[in-house]
């Protein structure tokens, strides 16, 4: 399992004082069962090398399928996970204090969430789930080139019922999860209409339909986070593959 790290504040966001949890304890073997990542952890097994422990950046609108990702990718990496808005949470002092914070210091919440991504950028071997505030200014775009950028593209309808159905939480002021289906799709696909070329930006874009067409999937909810993931460590090998291409072919004979 991936080693997550809970942020307590302090003078810096990210290296001051973390608190290692380490999620390994307790658990039992089933010798029948089969590891569904499995693929997945062999894949990133070959493309680690090439990989580099270069750090990858997850866009897109949250939802239970971009966290259970998140974790999935770091355990088959070996990387650290983070989750960018509950890093800004804490060093707000918690969700309420985040969103007073957000409410009468909108510019103050932003250049904390700028100075989030700024520590994360300069890590390697992370995995982080980045919130929309990640794509909401050219200076935040450029610290995701700091790393590999995936659009983790999700139908907003399923988005919709994951969050009335399992109460998924957003950066405050964003969504009200305590709405109807209806209600909350219409805030979906508000906020996707104004995230969308900030997502656009990244360097590739995983898409659960798309994945789900792959697969010969007829409904979308047969995507499992492991599918996924593979995709996306598929991206990771196409782009690092063109990337050596490009510094090859500039290479003088």
């Amino acid at each position: 399992m991936p080693k997550t790290f809970r942020y307590s504040p302090g003078k810096s966001l990210i290296t001051d004082r973390l608190i290692l949890e380490d999620s390994d304890c307790g658990s039992t073997i089933k010798v029948a069962e089969v590891d569904s990542s499995l693929p997945m952890k062999k894949k990133a097994v070959e493309i680690s090398p090439e990989l580099k422990g270069v750090s990858l950046f997850l866009v897109g609108i949250n939802c239970t399928i971009k966290a259970r990702l998140g974790n999935l990718l770091a355990d088959a990496l070996r990387y650290y996970y983070f989750d960018s808005d509950s890093l800004v949470e804490e060093a707000a002092g918690g969700k309420s204090a985040a969103k007073l914070f957000r409410e009468t210091d909108e510019e103050g919440f932003h250049d904390s969430e700028t100075e989030v991504l700024k520590q994360l950028s300069s890590m390697g071997r992370l995995v982080v789930s980045a919130g929309d505030g990640a794509v909401q200014s050219a200076s935040n775009l450029a610290l995701l080139r700091h790393g590999i950028s995936i659009w983790i593209d999700v139908p907003l309808d399923m988005v919709a019922r994951d969050i009335v159905e399992n109460g998924i939480q957003f950066a405050e002021s964003e969504i009200t999860t305590s709405g109807s289906y209806s209600e909350v799709l219409a805030q979906l696909i508000a906020l996707y209409e104004e995230m969308r070329v900030g997502y656009a930006t990244a360097d590739a874009t995983v898409s659960l339909q798309k994945v789900a067409g792959q697969l010969g999937y007829d409904v979308l909810d047969s995507v499992t986070a492991e599918d996924m993931g593979l995709e996306v460590l598929n991206e990771i090998e196409r782009l690092v593959r063109v990337k050596k291409m490009m510094e090859e072919a500039a290479r003088p004979f």
